[in-house]
């Protein structure tokens, strides 16, 4: 596909999750737009070998952060604004989901892991990034959602939930901070052609079963995902916030 530019030169970036999959593509689109870019992930190990795949130079920062954690949020974007002075983008790209039962048969820690991990981290990072926001008075923030939160599915219950949340944090965000020049936005795809959903299409019938419902006739990739993502970063999207793209080949139609 063509690369489209989006004219990001010196913009200040945080992805988290930023070591692999859509977070690692981010990162590198970023660093090619001309961006400063921090990531983090949970492993040290995991941001090393992306530091090397990005080589990003003195323009790309890595700081091992669980997000849901404030003190680690904190130091997060504590070094970035150390770094590189600024935080003009923040796309909150962490994502986890264990295949669960119903809701009722579902133990208490495996709900709070995955809303810590999907939903409250995701609020962690906003909070604070929309501060330092408001200070410069401008900014932008994406988060990567889900289709799962727009209506229910099999073992993806409280993945789909958190989701959802995510969804209305963006919206509650979104008409908060508008008279500060701050746009949020989301980012939704249906299921991603990456490591972390491979269980699903690696398997070839469940594949063919999820092809049929999406109207396009192909599961997403990473650059589906990438593309609108930067474009929500960019200028052009000055006057988008509080949306909830749907990036799915169709398949929410119905």
């Amino acid at each position: 596909m063509n690369v489209i530019s989006y004219d990001l030169k010196d913009k200040v970036a945080v992805v988290t999750g930023g070591s692999r999959g859509i977070g690692l593509e981010l990162a590198r689109r970023l660093l090619g737009e001309g961006a400063k870019v921090a990531i983090c992930a949970r492993k040290q190990e995991g941001l090393d070998q992306a530091a090397v795949e990005l080589g990003g130079g003195d323009n790309l920062l890595t700081v091992p952060a669980h997000i849901a954690r404030e003190e680690d949020v904190d130091l997060l974007f504590g070094q970035t604004k150390a770094r590189f002075g600024r935080v003009d983008i923040l796309i909150n790209n962490v994502g986890m989901n264990l295949m669960t039962p119903s809701l009722v048969d579902t133990e208490a820690a495996t709900w709070q892991k995955i809303i810590e991990s999907n939903l409250t981290g995701t609020y962690y990072c906003s909070r604070t990034a929309a501060k330092l926001m408001k200070e410069q008075g401008s900014g932008k923030i994406v988060s990567i959602s889900s289709t799962a939160g727009f209506r229910p599915a099999p073992g993806m219950g409280i993945y789909g939930i958190a989701k959802a949340g995510i969804e209305m944090l963006t919206k509650v965000l979104a008409a908060e901070l508008a008279t500060d020049s701050i746009q949020v936005n989301a980012v939704a795809p249906c299921m991603v052609k990456t490591g972390f959903s491979a269980p699903f299409w690696s398997n070839p019938d469940v594949h063919d079963e999820i092809v049929k419902t999406i109207p396009a006739g192909r599961l997403a990739e990473i650059s589906d995902v990438v593309e609108p993502a930067l474009f929500l970063c960019s200028g052009g999207a000055d006057f988008i916030t509080g949306q909830v793209l749907a990036v799915d080949g169709g398949s929410t139609l119905n």
